[in-house]
């Protein structure tokens, strides 16, 4: 076998062509089938010669000719030795008949399928190239479109059919990568500015210090101390970037997670917060048994409740519940607080979105909420937010309801980041 040239290659065997060879092969199937058809119903109306009683009856559409002595019409009578004269004759005469029409019926039939057949070719091809159009136009913004092109859009036109569904999928593929990139890069420029603000006030403050001629122990003590301080800071930040992109990443396995035992868990730890802060807390714990990461789940517990304590009004109050309502496990966290406009609910749930100074805390990073959105996104289940008319806010996480009693709680699940 010789070896095939490195410059030679077979031609690509596109979807066009694939779509004219198969127009082409149904095209030549179905004239196949027509011709096949027509030939035995030509045939079936071709003359025959019989005889009965001694009649000789010609039957069939066509005129089977005449030989000497044979010169009647439909059934001959029975004249002593005509039957034996004629019948040979009028059989091999329209035997001929029928074998020259069936040849000719052939052969006309044979040049006309060949010529169908080409044209057939070019009519494929132009018709599946008609029909592939719009892909080639979605393969060329494809190629067209990059990262810093998404707001292009393909914008199809013409009648509402698959390809059109497909132009219009991509379309939307397109507006959610926007929307992705632009959070993307809006997160990274505020993770930026987050960190770069404990840095600089810990190398101020580091600076200051020792630039001071008349630095005693006690001043750098307490430049360290405001140091580490800001240390302390920047760990915080990091750690809630950290589950931030744990949370938007999803999750690989799937556990039981008792959400009235973290519930519970969380706030035994933090009453003393909610003392100081002279807020009452009111609960409503149930049993709740989901499926998910547990601490993950402690970590939305946590911040929806550190959320409600940090920013409240004096003489407040925290309510958290738990329980199952239509099959589903939930988590409840009402506080009062500020009035929130409706239209800036939105905002809490991004990162680094902070509200008005009613809203601020000293001790926020601004990435609370937004883990609160990335880990209930990451386990499925519905986040609801609504303000209240007396200020404050009211958080319900809604799990899916989890598996049935016997089967594993575990499972993988692929997630695309919003």
């Amino acid at each position: 076998m010789t070896a095939m040239h490195p410059g030679l290659r077979l031609p690509r065997h596109s979807v066009r062509l694939r779509l004219t060879l198969l127009y082409v092969g149904l095209f030549l199937a179905s004239a196949a089938c027509l011709l096949t058809m027509t030939y035995f119903l030509v045939d079936q109306q071709l003359p025959r010669v019989t005889t009965n009683g001694g009649m000789i009856a010609i039957s069939g559409g066509l005129d089977a000719g005449a030989s000497p002595g044979c010169t009647s019409q439909g059934p001959l009578p029975a004249v002593p030795g005509q039957v034996d004269t004629c019948q040979p004759l009028l059989q091999e005469v329209a035997g001929r008949v029928g074998r020259n029409t069936l040849n000719q019926l052939l052969i006309e039939s044979g040049i006309a399928l060949g010529i169908m057949a080409v044209a057939s070719v070019g009519l494929g091809w132009l018709m599946a190239g008609r029909v592939l159009s719009p892909l080639r136009t979605i393969t060329a913004a494809a190629r067209r479109i990059s990262a810093r092109s998404l707001h292009q859009r393909i914008a199809m036109t013409g009648p509402d059919d698959e390809l059109k569904e497909l132009g219009d999928t991509f379309d939307q593929l397109l507006g959610r990568l926007d929307a992705s990139f632009r959070a993307q890069r809006q997160f990274v420029a505020n993770a930026s500015h987050e960190l770069r603000t404990p840095l600089a006030r810990q190398r101020t403050l580091l600076e200051v210090a020792l630039r001071d001629p008349e630095a005693t122990s006690a001043s750098l003590r307490a430049a360290c101390e405001r140091a580490l301080v800001a240390g302390e800071q920047q760990e915080r930040l990091i750690a809630g970037l950290l589950t931030l992109a744990r949370g938007e990443r999803g999750l690989d396995r799937f556990e039981p997670v008792d959400l009235a035992a973290i519930a519970a868990g969380v706030l035994a730890g933090r009453r003393d917060d909610a003392e100081a802060a002279q807020l009452s807390l009111a609960t409503r714990i149930e049993p709740a048994e989901a499926a998910g990461d547990p601490g993950l789940t402690e970590r939305l517990v946590a911040n929806l409740v550190d959320n409600a304590i940090r920013y409240n009004a004096a003489d407040g109050q925290v309510e958290i519940g738990t329980g199952t309502r239509a099959g589903r496990p939930y988590l409840e966290v009402t506080n009062t607080g500020p009035v929130i406009p409706p239209d800036q609910l939105g905002r809490l749930f991004r990162p680094f979105q902070r509200m008005d100074p009613a809203r601020r805390s000293p001790g926020g990073l601004g990435l609370g909420l937004a883990i609160v959105s990335a880990i209930a996104a990451a386990h499925d289940a519905d986040l609801r937010a609504v303000t209240r008319a007396a200020g404050g806010l009211a958080i319900e996480v809604l799990f899916p309801a989890p598996p049935p009693a016997g089967s594993s709680a575990r499972g993988e699940r692929v997630a695309v980041p919003a």
